[in-house]
């Protein structure tokens, strides 16, 4: 019987006795883990340099001009969504910017998943509360699911800058016409995507700031 978690650990099987090299093999693992998740987030931040420039410019253009952020996402996505918009909007340092997360109502979000279906979880909420020269910005791991990419398609109609974080290195995203700018993670598993991408956001949050400083000088 396969021991739960033996996906990532493999050497934890159910018949081990052997505790002090269950141990040592454990501590490898989260060694070797940790190691990667620090050349990945690096290599990211490095290739993705002149793509985050980019959006931090358009992100920063819309802010000046009253522009509102929205972020949205599926499963660990969600949460990553929700901490960029507490990111913006309650920052340590630097001025508080407009963001709202569209996956913190679960009224609405069940509501809209039993009445019309998952699909449209994103793209209803943006027709309730964005307009034109607000921020759509969407996260996914794949990069490809479909409330997302319809998200995106509803913003664009609506005239709004839409910017999308994704691994795979973009996905579906870095095909759509309605992605203006796709900030692809190359990562072996979703969970090095995850922390690259939580890399991304604070540079991202980062640049938008240095730009309003610059714009406001």
């Amino acid at each position: 019987m396969t021991a739960p978690g033996s996906f990532l650990y493999p050497m934890l099987q159910a018949e081990e006795r052997d505790a002090p090299a269950l141990l040592a093999d454990l501590a490898r693992s989260a060694q070797a883990k940790a190691v990667e998740s620090v050349q990945t987030r690096a290599h990211t931040l490095a290739v993705l340099s002149d793509d985050l420039d980019r959006a931090a410019g358009a992100m920063a253009g819309a802010f000046a001009a009253g522009g509102r952020l929205f972020c949205f996402g599926n499963g660990g996505s969600a949460t990553d969504a929700a901490g960029m918009a507490a990111l913006f909007t309650s920052p340590a340092t630097g001025r508080s910017l407009p963001a709202l997360t569209l996956v913190a109502d679960a009224a609405v979000l069940t509501a809209l998943a039993n009445d019309i279906g998952v699909e449209v979880l994103f793209a209803r909420q943006l027709i309730a509360h964005a307009r034109a020269g607000d921020i759509a910005l969407g996260l996914s791991t794949s990069g490809g699911p479909a409330n997302v990419l319809r998200g995106f398609a509803e913003a664009r109609r609506r005239g709004m800058l839409t910017v999308g974080l994704a691994g795979y290195g973009g996905g579906a995203m870095r095909s759509s016409p309605d992605v203006e700018h796709c900030l692809g993670v190359d990562a072996q598993s979703v969970h090095r995507t995850q922390e690259a991408q939580s890399a991304v956001v604070y540079a991202l949050w980062e640049r938008v700031h240095e730009r309003l400083q610059h714009k406001e000088a």
